[in-house]
């Protein structure tokens, strides 16, 4: 065991002894020893750094010896309790894969993430976790990005195990001590450090103290527990007027567009005030024009109604003289009635007849009508027929006259082939004589001039030379030859297609004549037809006619037509237009309808009344063609 003073000597007060001595006899898993000495370890390397960065200056640069004895310590707080994974080349231990995942937590940790990876110099995962560490302290957010990570105890359980310092309290506490370096500012060069093969050791011989160190870190520790409540103070009051301001901003925005609509829809209802003012204007102007047109036509309707009214005294006498003389008919029709309704059955039975005629015609055009729509279509299809055949025929005669053409173009080339062949037969004939004869003349030569052997031997060679030309040229006219025997093959080849095509196109020919043959006989029926069913529409129309009048004639036998009463009209039914002071009543003699005068201005006889009287255009238009076809 060690005495107070010993342990005072190291830099440890007596109660930091009596906790850890407790920890040392409640924990005595491996582990947990582990925890407790890197918390500690870590505890005060903090403390050191924030002492002798506030004695030294606020500003520390790489080669500071606490700044890098921190970062050994917090690398091995990071590695502690960290899965192995396996991989090609072995197994690994990576620091780097739980700090990657702070990307994913944080987006303000994604621009450290992207400048560690994009550094050229560092090669392993563990250099790049140094390098994002240093980068998470200049940033000075060390804390806050390792709070975040130890929350998430779902995504460490992938990457420490259950008893690693990251997972357990001892993880939170170091995280809170982190907190203090933010007073701290540091400026650290990643780019050109040696972060992949440095050694990561513990150096202790910094954290012993003496009597004197205390005193000094007591000082210094209310110093910093002053500065530190000083930037906790101003921190927040900075938060609260980011706050505010934040507030103020989006009231002065929302209050800007406000303003912007509202000037918006003052200049947007000035416009509409304006063009209502122009509006009324207008409206007052065409009030004032509608006011003299209406006195206009006020005065020109009263000069129609003193007409109207004299025209109606006038008529007044003409309809009572037309009631006398219609009293007396009425009498004279009572009389005839009863000779009427006798001739009525007989017309009834006629129309009972005339109406099971009607029947029958309709069934027969009916037939005829189908009959002849089923006509059309196959005369439509023969047509399409008829213009396919010709458009086949066009296309099948120029075929055949561009074949001809290739006849006799292979005709000629046959030809020529034929006459070069003899010319190679003639040269190889000749070459053959000059060959005899040159063996000839080199036996004599022999034979006679011994002497001259080199000479002949010089000329020997030659005709070697010559010969060998001449066997490759006829080997290579052979060869020529025979590509030219193959294509007159083809070319016959071709030629029997050529023919068998122009046999189809004469087939072709024969089965159009054959189409058109056709396609005039049916042309002929159903001009048959169609002449039939004119003459049937003739005669149906005919006996419209006179099932119409014989209608009639039954509506004048039965009583008269049925006169509408006055009450009941109040437009014409013509041209619908209300009837007025100035646009009168008038009925139609032969239906019995109401009309004005410009709808009704047409005088006719009817079987009623042999004397012309008033009928509509309808009626009058109706019975000026039954007149005409009586007629005809």
């Amino acid at each position: 065991m060690y005495s107070p003073q010993s342990l005072h000597r190291w830099g440890i007060t007596h109660s930091e002894s009596m906790e850890r001595f407790s920890n040392s006899q409640a924990l005595r898993d491996p582990m947990s020893m582990e925890r407790t000495n890197l918390l500690n370890m870590a505890k005060l390397s903090i403390k050191g750094l924030i002492e002798s960065a506030l004695s030294f200056g606020r500003t520390l640069d790489s080669d500071y010896p606490p700044l890098q004895q921190f970062f050994v310590v917090m690398e091995h707080c990071l590695k502690h309790g960290l899965k192995v994974k396996k991989s090609f080349l072995g197994y690994n231990k990576s620091l780097w894969g739980p700090l990657e995942m702070v990307e994913k937590l944080c987006p303000e940790a994604g621009e450290i993430a992207a400048s560690v990876r994009d550094l050229p110099g560092l090669k392993t995962p563990l250099g790049r976790a140094r390098a994002w560490l240093r980068l998470a302290l200049m940033q000075k957010r060390l804390a806050d990005y390792l709070r975040l990570l130890i929350t998430r105890k779902d995504l460490l359980s992938d990457f420490y195990d259950n008893s690693a310092v990251m997972v357990e309290e001892e993880g939170a506490v170091i995280v809170g001590l982190l907190v203090g370096l933010n007073v701290i500012d540091a400026n650290l060069c990643v780019k050109g450090e040696d972060l992949d093969t440095q050694v990561g050791v513990i150096d202790f011989s910094m954290y012993l103290k003496n009597d004197i160190d205390d005193y000094r870190s007591g000082e210094r520790n209310g110093q910093v527990a002053a500065i530190l409540d000083q930037k906790n103070y101003v921190e927040e009051l900075n938060r609260q007027l980011n706050s505010s301001v934040h507030g103020l901003q989006g009231r002065v925005d929302n209050l800007e567009k406000t303003n912007s609509k509202l000037i918006e829809e003052l200049a947007i209802a000035k416009n509409n005030i304006i063009k209502l003012q122009e509006e009324n204007h207008q409206l007052r102007n065409e009030n004032t024009i509608i006011l003299i047109k209406a006195q206009q036509q006020l005065e020109v309707t009263q000069v129609d109604v003193d007409v109207e009214l004299d025209t109606y005294k006038q008529s007044r006498q003409g309809l009572d003289e037309m009631y006398n003389e219609a009293r007396r008919q009425l009498r004279e029709e009572c009389q005839l009635r009863q000779d009427v309704e006798n001739e009525l059955v007989v017309q009834v039975s006629m129309k009972q007849e005339m109406d099971l005629a009607m029947k029958l015609l309709e069934k027969d055009i009916h037939e005829k009508q189908d009959t002849l729509i089923g006509l059309r279509h196959q005369l439509d299809e023969v047509k399409a027929i008829n213009v396919e055949m010709y458009t086949k025929m066009q296309t099948s005669d120029d075929g055949m006259k561009q074949k001809n053409d290739m006849i006799t173009r292979l005709e000629e080339k046959t030809n020529q082939i034929t006459a070069t062949m003899k010319q190679l037969e003639q040269r190889l004939q000749e070459a053959e004589r000059d060959r005899w004869t040159a063996e000839d003349g080199a036996r004599k030569f022999k034979h006679d001039f011994a002497n001259k052997a080199d000479s002949l031997q010089k000329q020997i060679a030659q005709r070697e030379k010559q010969m060998l030309q001449l066997e490759t040229d006829l080997k290579i006219e052979k060869e020529w030859r025979q590509t030219l025997q193959n294509d007159l093959e083809r070319e016959r080849d071709i030629v029997a297609q050529l023919s068998a095509e122009a046999q189809q196109i004469n087939g072709l020919k024969k089965e159009f004549h054959r189409l058109q043959d056709e396609n005039s006989q049916l042309k002929g029926i159903c001009e048959e037809q169609e002449q039939a069913l004119e003459e049937l529409g003739c005669k149906l129309s005919e006996s419209k006619l006179k099932i119409e009048d014989i209608k009639e004639a039954n509506k004048a036998l039965q009583g008269g037509q049925v006169w509408l009463k006055d009450k009941d009209a109040t437009h014409c039914k013509l041209c619908e237009k209300e009837f007025s002071i100035s646009r009168r009543k008038h009925h139609c003699r032969n239906c019995g309808e109401i009309f004005c005068n410009a709808c009704s201005d047409n005088e006719l006889p009817l079987p009623a009344s042999p004397k012309p009287v008033r009928v509509c255009d309808t009626c009058h238009a109706l019975l000026l063609q039954r007149c005409s076809s009586n007629a005809t």
